[in-house]
């Protein structure tokens, strides 16, 4: 497994710590595609990833969530491959660190426990995601999880999820802090003033507690189309009103969307160096057309560049 103090999952916190950590996100195939068809969606995810100066990826676990919200998806909800198994079987190539989610209520104890003995914990980190609804039923609590790591895989590195539109939301992390989280990764960001506030709040009860604040990792997404921006909703995100019409009636919405990710994302990064907060961010597409895909990238790339790593490498 390698020096754990010395491993590349370690190394990337450290980076974020100091400049700035940045990741791209993607979803797995949808489980019912052929593992030919697989292994081109994978050559071309990582063709157009290679040549960005990315830290790593992130890889979703995607469940079902109409029990959060009775409304209709916008897009169906078709199962996808397992980020674990995905990683194991498909992404060899991929030689940066890869954060795996665990909606961890799909899974037994049993299945986490093997899952986590087995992880290479110097390429692999964790998210570990609880249930989307108090009442939905699970098989393994988000607690239970947090639990079964300290006592199977410590040196597997945790992160927690932050939702910026929930109240309090820093004394959620604090707790989940305390439970082992080395780092957090929000929902989707469109509201950067509900993010300085959470970041403020977090970053001022650490100093009160004498606690090191954790890294916050930043998720943006592009967003191309009424319908994509639709499904943002579905999901919770918080998109302000005024952003909202100026998406809806721009002349190209991918273009207006862009503009605003990179705006956010450098109000976000002066915040955060302002205040002495380690952060970072992750560029994703929650859709799969290909204008939005490449947008992402191109989004990440300029990224990149402001996080001070000069020009990607060909």
């Amino acid at each position: 497994m390698g020096d754990h103090n010395d491993n590349a999952t370690d190394r990337m916190l450290m980076a974020g710590a100091k400049g700035g950590v940045l990741l791209f996100g993607i979803t797995p195939p949808r489980l019912s595609t052929a593992p030919e068809r697989i292994r081109e969606i994978t050559a071309a995810t990582l063709a157009r990833l290679n040549f960005l100066e990315v830290d790593g990826l992130a890889l979703y676990d995607i469940d079902d969530e109409s029990d959060r919200n009775p409304a209709e998806r916008p897009f169906p909800y078709l199962p996808t491959i397992d980020p674990a198994t995905y990683h194991a079987e498909y992404l060899g190539e991929w030689t940066r660190p890869a954060v795996i989610y665990r909606c961890v209520g799909k899974y037994t104890a049993a299945e986490l426990r093997t899952w986590m003995q087995t992880a290479d914990t110097g390429r692999v980190l964790s998210v570990f995601v609880g249930a989307s609804s108090k009442d939905k039923a699970v098989r393994t609590r988000l607690s239970q999880a947090q639990t079964l790591r300290d006592g199977v895989r410590p040196d597997l590195l945790l992160g927690g999820v932050a939702i910026t539109e929930r109240p309090e939301e820093h004394l959620r992390l604090l707790a989940k802090q305390e439970a082992g989280c080395a780092y957090f990764i929000s929902q989707v960001v469109y509201n950067a003033d509900a993010v300085k506030s959470m970041v403020s709040d977090y970053y001022y009860a650490c100093r009160e507690r004498q606690l090191e604040p954790k890294p916050v990792v930043f998720t943006l997404s592009v967003c191309g189309s009424v319908k994509t921006l639709t499904f943002l909703k579905w999901l919770g995100v918080d998109i302000p009103r005024w952003l909202e019409n100026s998406l809806r009636h721009a002349d190209d919405t991918l273009v207006e969307s862009y503009q605003h990710c990179l705006a956010n994302a450098r109000d976000l990064m002066a915040f955060c160096r302002k205040l002495g907060m380690p952060f970072g961010f992750l560029v994703e597409s929650v859709s799969i057309r290909k204008v939005e895909i490449e947008a992402s990238v191109a989004l990440a790339a300029e990224l990149s560049g402001l996080l001070g790593r000069g020009q990607p490498s060909a």
